[in-house]
């Protein structure tokens, strides 16, 4: 399989599985439908979220990615200025959202928001305190190992740095960063629990440097010592991290997102996390085309899909 079918497939991925986990979210698993009947379309009796949102409409999670992967793009780098504005852009007009109709933001990411709209410095604008610690920067995260070409202590200090915004708080940076290492790793054609355990050591490697000073070490631990915990699919960004890990125990791309969904509760932002690893794993041509067919939007993607591929 050839590096652009893992890129568009890790971006599709995400797509896809936020889009997927849309109507089911909210319910806990035991209200989840049988896997065979989770798709775009719910059963007829099943109470969706967001009743009035089109089946195969990305949420909150993949507009702030297409919002990453535009600012990366535009600028040949990441600059928290140039995100920030568009994380506004998103909110107030409805940039990188399908219809440009923006639903389900989080309350700490509206925190945030308010924050930089305030004139705050967007690597202060996210909340730091232990209770603030939603998914809402891992979710977005993945643009950058599709992007990125350096180090991976590059790509680590990055993925702090993009999640700083609206997640300030060390255990959500180093959940980034974990993540990103995965995904690069599944870009190495890694096999997937291969692609983890090495994300893992490489990572506790480089929180040795004194540039880290003990607190990303520390937090690390914490999120490690977490991954034995039964996956809840809720919207703490630790346990949305195993999560995700629990659903790409499966065997495919389909398997790994209707798992994701089967956890109840934050079902978009579960199986857009490993969706996105799950589209590089598999790759793009993995994805169901029934969906492909279904997810809306697709004009906003087209033009970032093609300068993202002219990098590989």
């Amino acid at each position: 399989m050839n590096e652009s079918n893992r890129l568009k497939g890790g971006l599709y991925g995400l797509l896809i599985g936020d889009a997927l986990g849309v109507p089911y979210e909210f319910h806990p698993a035991s209200a989840i439908p049988p896997r065979d009947l989770i798709d775009m379309y719910p059963p007829a009796r099943f109470r969706r979220a967001h009743p009035s949102v089109k089946p195969g409409t990305w949420s909150d999670d993949g507009a702030q990615a297409l919002c990453l992967l535009a600012s990366l793009l535009e600028v040949d780098g990441l600059d928290l200025p140039n995100l920030a504005a568009k994380f506004l852009d998103w909110a107030s007009r409805g940039y990188m959202a399908v219809d440009g109709r923006v639903f389900d933001i989080g309350i700490q990411t509206s925190r945030a928001f308010d924050n930089l709209k305030n004139g705050m410095a967007p690597e202060a604008a996210g909340p730091d305190d232990v209770d603030s610690n939603g998914n809402g920067a891992l979710m977005r995260a993945l643009p950058l190992a599709l992007w990125h070409r350096g180090s991976d202590a590059d790509l680590v200090a990055l993925a702090h740095a993009q999640s700083m915004p609206t997640h300030g708080h060390a255990q959500s940076q180093v959940c980034c960063a974990l993540y990103l290492l995965v995904a690069r790793r599944l870009l190495e054609h890694r096999t997937m629990n291969d692609a983890w355990q090495c994300a893992e050591e490489e990572l506790a490697a480089i929180y040795i440097a004194p540039s880290y000073a003990g607190a990303h070490a520390e937090a690390l631990e914490l999120v490690l010592a977490a991954k034995t915990a039964a996956p809840q699919g809720s919207s703490h960004v630790v346990d949305s991290l195993w999560s995700a890990r629990s659903a790409c125990q499966e065997s495919t791309f389909a398997g790994i997102v209707k798992a994701a969904i089967a956890l109840g509760n934050d079902t978009d932002t579960t199986a857009c996390i490993a969706g996105g690893l799950a589209g590089i794993h598999f790759g793009f041509d993995a994805i169901p085309l029934r969906w492909m067919d279904i997810l809306r939007g697709r004009d906003l993607v087209k033009p970032l899909e093609r300068r993202l591929l002219l990098r590989s």
